[in-house]
């Protein structure tokens, strides 16, 4: 099972595998993860989840501990010996010795239930840049008919070159370099706390005017419910 996907998820955005027994618990977490960004397959036991990693190269899993038959350490551990995915480990349990078999089972974080879904997004977002590595900084990227080129500090449609402020241009940099990836609202702001955010907002609806056929259903320059906005480049 594969939750609904958004109209606006381009291809490359993460793919993340949820392994739960827990019906509710999937259900919320998949319709959550998916408002953020992420596309999202579920699993109800450790079986069924091998069964979709055959088939699918998943960005990152979520996995919870207690799981009837084969428990999630078990998993992650036959999943490590094939597969360096990122793997988050959920757990109920409050031992931290249940942190530290997973961690050296090779899982990439461990989150205790209850958790705040905000900081499941983070990370997660966490693992899977972490699992990329460093990235060579680009010179210029692609969206649609734009280019815009970090070192300059140019956008262009086709050869046109249009004119963007010093703070579109700050926002975009940084959109651009994240190389298609969330970036949070706070980023994006600076220093100057919930003010400088709403600007934040502006400054991307004015950007979304120069560059969106229909500035109200931005194809570009997203907006990622809960964490703020990313560039969907070429």
């Amino acid at each position: 099972m594969t939750a609904a996907p958004r109209a606006d998820l381009p291809d490359t955005a993460p793919h993340v595998l949820v392994v739960d027994d827990d019906r509710r618990l999937r259900e919320l977490l998949a319709r959550y993860l998916t408002d953020q960004g992420f596309r999202v397959t579920v699993a109800a036991s450790a079986a069924e989840a091998r069964a979709r990693a055959q088939s699918v190269v998943f960005d990152a899993m979520v996995l919870d501990v207690m799981m009837p038959g084969e428990n999630g350490f078990d998993y992650a551990r036959s999943v490590r010996e094939t597969s360096r995915v990122p793997i988050l480990m959920l757990t109920a349990r409050s031992n931290p010795n249940d942190r530290v078999m997973g961690l050296e089972i090779g899982a990439d974080d461990y989150l205790p239930k209850p958790f705040e879904p905000r900081e499941l997004t983070l990370r997660l977002n966490n693992i899977i840049k972490r699992s990329v590595g460093p990235r060579e900084a680009a010179e210029a990227v692609t969206f649609g008919p734009f280019a815009f080129r970090i070192d300059r500090g140019e956008l262009r449609r086709d050869d046109a070159l249009i004119r963007i402020t010093e703070r579109e241009r700050e926002i975009l940099t940084i959109l651009a370099a994240a190389g298609g990836a969330n970036v949070e609202r706070e980023q994006l702001a600076g220093p100057g706390g919930a003010a400088a955010e709403r600007t934040v907002d502006v400054q991307i609806n004015r950007l979304r005017r120069k560059t969106e056929v229909d500035p109200a259903n931005p194809v570009f320059l997203q907006t990622v419910r809960g964490v703020g906005y990313r560039l969907a480049v070429d």
